[in-house]
């Protein structure tokens, strides 16, 4: 896989590149589209494949007979993270954003608060909010430049109405890989205060080399009755379009539950997600992640290099995703004007920290998952944008 190829996305739909002028005011022509999460790589040529297979075909009828599939998420989960699990456990969303919607709807009721230890993934807050419960924000500490739950002071928060944890593992957008002893402390704090734990592991798959990544269940066996495990390889493949998650719960109680809800709505997946995904967990898939970690490694490190050089700038060194977030908190800049000088100044789109919840308020966040050369001349663009500093 070449990774270094520039492909040109715009004019093709593509939220990334065709949405960042509205959203961002940074114009796709001279700017550089650093927010959205997904990479500007090709997937692995299997998922191709697969997909042109179907087109030639010609007859995108029902899709029926998901076995292939579901062996493909059990070999992989095996494979990957020494997680076996039961094919009938696995529940096929719309993506994880709808997987976690489903789940607020499943075992919150309006006015239920569901607790997220933030900054985190913006998603989570807006749609439990969309559903009418409450967001119960948890700061999480920056020890030094890297995340940690403060269970003790998340304690303290609470008003006694919260159902649901949910948590993002790894950390959108920190990179964190949470350590099997805070996984372990998470699910005691859930037992304790009698919560359903949501455990979101869409980016376990991108971890950097020398940091592993455990599913919870394997870091907390006990806390199966109460667990609901969250996977995809939309980001892992780079193949968000295809909105397909992977929804797997052990439980049967919990089990039973979850599929009550989908039969009410009427939900079913897509030919395209499972064919996509039934590809991509493979070998030959393996073989392109252990590649694009290796390419994103390198990209993390000139950037990390590039921005860590301007005076008060400093990125969160990752140990997973593609997702870097820098603060901007020691220039003494106001929010608007750092990010004015990052969208009008250098012209990137990024995300910015504020949507994320507390604590994220002085960050932006920038996508590396894309050619190396784009990493270079952003960085370029930030040391010009911030040129006074130096």
């Amino acid at each position: 896989m070449n990774f270094d190829q520039i492909i040109d996305r715009r004019n093709t739909h593509s939220a990334k590149w065709d949405m960042m002028e509205s959203y961002y005011g940074v114009s796709p022509d001279d700017g550089i589209a650093m927010w959205v999460a997904d990479m500007d790589f090709r997937p692995p040529a299997c998922v191709a494949g697969a997909v042109q297979t179907m087109v030639d075909h010609g007859i995108f009828g029902y899709f029926g007979g998901d076995s292939d599939y579901r062996n493909a998420i059990t070999w992989w989960m095996k494979e990957r993270h020494g997680w076996q699990i039961d094919p009938a456990s696995i529940f096929s969303t719309h993506g994880l954003v709808n997987g976690t919607a489903l789940c607020v709807s499943t075992w919150t009721d309006p006015g239920d608060a569901v607790i997220l230890f933030t900054p985190v993934y913006h998603a989570f807050a807006k749609i439990i909010k969309a559903a009418g419960r409450d967001v119960r924000e948890c700061p999480l500490v920056n020890n030094n430049g890297r995340y940690e739950m403060d269970f003790a002071d998340a304690a303290s928060r609470l008003t006694g109405n919260e159902k649901m944890l949910v948590l993002c593992s790894p950390h959108n957008p920190g990179g964190r890989v949470w350590e099997v002893g805070e996984l372990r402390q998470l699910a005691d704090f859930c037992i304790e205060h009698d919560l359903i734990l949501v455990s979101d592991e869409i980016h376990n798959d991108l971890v950097f080399p020398g940091h592993k990544h455990t599913v919870m269940p394997l870091a907390a066996p006990d806390i199966a009755d109460r667990l609901v495990m969250m996977t995809a390889p939309t980001k892992t493949f780079n193949i968000a379009g295809s909105h397909n998650g992977n929804v797997i719960i052990e439980n049967e109680t919990l089990r039973q539950q979850f599929a009550d809800k989908m039969l009410s709505l009427g939900l079913s997946p897509n030919s395209f997600g499972l064919t996509m995904t039934t590809a991509a967990y493979s070998p030959e898939g393996a073989k392109w992640v252990d590649d694009l970690m290796a390419y994103l490694a390198e990209n993390q490190r000139i950037f990390n290099e590039g921005v860590n050089a301007i005076p008060g700038v400093k990125a969160m060194p990752l140990e997973a995703t593609y997702l870097a977030w820098v603060d901007f908190s020691d220039t003494g800049m106001a929010v608007e004007e750092f990010t004015r000088r990052v969208q009008d100044e250098a012209k990137i789109a990024v995300n910015h920290g504020g949507t994320f919840g507390l604590g994220g308020e002085s960050y932006l966040r920038f996508n590396l998952g894309t050619q190396k050369s784009r990493v270079i001349e952003a960085v370029s663009r930030l040391k010009e944008a911030f040129a006074d500093l130096q």
